[in-house]
């Protein structure tokens, strides 16, 4: 009779065992970097949207002011289709990186977590409660992985989400002043909305780095203390 295979380093049959976030939290910050600079091009696209369109209200004519706004509009275009395709492709790493922290969360401190596993990815999903259970679950997160009996304060996290609501808010906004902007004065304080909504979004895709690199090296730090929790095997 052969003997059973032993369990994966610090796991809790059949619970979670620790992977270094390392990489994924390199990539994460990589193309949280790409949608801070495709929010960078979109802010220039919505002040040349705004400029162009005061001029008009202001009453411009002339060919050099159609020309203008042709390439304004080209720019604003353009900066909205790179923004969508940096938005998804970071929201997948993204998603890896966090489901691979709250996993290790729960081999620290599995008393840490207010909810279950599967949130981790469904609670951004959700109508309603994505408002605020993906800002609990990296609490939690921060938590579980912080130096044993120091639990470090939560001020960059809320930071971060706070912007991340308001940015949506004021992007939803925005997008509506646009589609029902009728004369040249409505398409101003509509870029002017968009320029906001963007400038948000640079700066919670900035603190959002912040918050993805801070809780890796927490949980590297962790790992490489050695002072992890002793497996209660069965």
């Amino acid at each position: 009779m052969t003997s059973p295979m032993p369990a994966p380093p610090y796991a809790v049959p059949p619970g979670p065992w620790l992977r270094s976030p390392a990489g994924l939290g390199r990539a994460t910050v990589a193309l949280l970097g790409l949608v801070v600079a495709t929010d960078l091009f979109a802010c220039f696209a919505d002040v040349l949207e705004m400029n162009v369109a005061g001029d008009i209200a202001d009453g411009a004519l002339g060919a050099d002011v159609i020309d203008r706004a042709d390439h304004a509009d080209a720019l604003y275009n353009a900066s909205g289709i790179a923004q969508g395709v940096a938005l998804v492709a970071t929201a997948v790493v993204y998603l890896c990186w966090l489901w691979r922290v709250r996993v290790n969360a729960e081999v620290f401190d599995a008393s840490r977590h207010s909810m279950k596993r599967g949130w981790t990815i469904g609670g951004w999903f959700c109508p309603i409660v994505n408002l605020w259970f993906p800002r609990r679950i990296v609490a939690d997160t921060w938590d579980a992985s912080a130096p044993w009996g120091d639990r470090d304060a939560h001020g960059v996290i809320n930071a971060w989400w706070t912007l991340w609501l308001v940015g949506i808010v004021v992007g939803r906004f925005a997008s509506t002043s646009s589609r029902h902007a009728e004369t040249a004065d409505d398409m101003r304080e509509a870029a002017k909305a968009m320029l906001l909504s963007d400038a948000l979004d640079v700066a919670a895709a900035a603190l959002a780095i912040a918050v993805v690199v801070r809780l890796t090296r927490m949980q590297e730090r962790k790992v490489l203390s050695g002072e992890l929790p002793t497996p209660a095997l069965g």
